[in-house]
């Protein structure tokens, strides 16, 4: 494979590693942004993959170009899961229509990869399926598995699902439109989640400890062994991955705002337990304020790094 070189060449690509991470840290917890979009953007994206998918080859290059970003990362995390915290209960449709406008704004960052190319079948397949495939997870979520999902009374087997849950969770980081959070939401854990972060609820229920040890352990080699695995995808046949992920990308649009989260509060609108006026309202508001503020962000980091 040809080597890609992940030396920073002044202050200012450090500062730009360093946003990126912190982009890429909001996005783990907050619905609507997109980490590697946002590498995309900053053309950081292939040495961002190989840089993660090679850190045991090269260790020392690796991790110097990684540093920055994973300090980002952390600030971004931090901030992020306090937010979110504390929106998630005022307005929830409209908080996940802000984010929902979020996605839509930066789409065009990832379907830019694949629209001069020319459509054929198998370019249609791919990105039907991965259309496809967050909708199912979310559907399924919803009526074959109640909804909200429970932290307690937890199983053996549940802990292998929270290693997969992570792993999956770093591919939503590594694929360009996905959202970890849009994912905890199709699989009904996304609220139990949020909520068990306090220092009553651990006391209570010290196993959620063990839950989050499943979840970063299926996070950390879900980074480096995808990462490795999509960069061979990429040289392989990088239009071809990118058609489907273009369908991942606008498939996570729609469980933004069809997940149990959600599918809760219509049914509180539908059957008079919630009033919708105000929710709904401040929801298409901040919906296009949503879409106007990420393609405004995307034209600027265009004309900023000539893109």
């Amino acid at each position: 494979m040809e080597e890609i070189n992940l030396q920073y060449q002044d202050k200012k690509a450090v500062a730009k590693g360093g946003a990126l991470g912190f982009f890429i840290g909001l996005a783990v917890i907050v619905p609507g942004i997109s980490g590697s979009t946002i590498a995309i953007i900053f053309k950081l994206y292939d040495k961002l993959l190989y840089a993660m998918g090679n850190i045991f080859k090269s260790f020392k290059v690796c991790f110097f170009f990684l540093l920055p970003i994973g300090i980002g990362g952390i600030i971004g995390f931090t901030l992020g899961f306090v937010a979110i915290q504390k929106l998630i209960h005022l307005f929830p449709f409209a908080i996940m229509a802000f984010f929902g406008g979020l996605m839509i704004g930066v789409f065009p960052a990832i379907s830019s990869e694949i629209k001069r190319e020319r459509i054929t079948c198998a370019k249609v397949f791919l990105f039907l399926l991965g259309f496809i495939i967050p909708i199912l997870i979310s559907i399924s979520s919803i009526f074959l598995q109640g909804g909200n999902q429970t932290l307690e009374a937890i199983e053996f087997y549940h802990y292998i699902l929270f290693l997969l849950l992570g792993y999956i969770i770093a591919i939503t980081q590594i694929v360009p439109g996905l959202s970890a959070t849009a994912v905890l939401m199709a699989f009904g854990y996304f609220k139990p989640l949020i909520d068990s972060v306090s220092l009553s609820y651990i006391q209570s229920n010290l196993h959620i400890l063990g839950i989050y040890l499943c979840l970063g352990i299926g996070f950390i080699i879900g980074l480096i062994t995808f990462s490795s695995f999509l960069t061979s995808l990429f040289k392989k046949n990088r239009v071809y991955s990118f058609c489907m992920i273009v369908g991942l990308s606008l498939g996570s649009i729609f469980t933004i705002f069809f997940n149990p989260d959600i599918y809760e509060i219509y049914q509180a609108w539908i059957y008079g337990n919630l009033s919708f006026g105000l929710d709904l309202s401040l929801g298409i508001l901040l919906f296009i304020i949503g879409i106007l503020i990420s393609a405004s962000f995307l034209k600027y980091e265009k004309k900023e790094f000539n893109l």
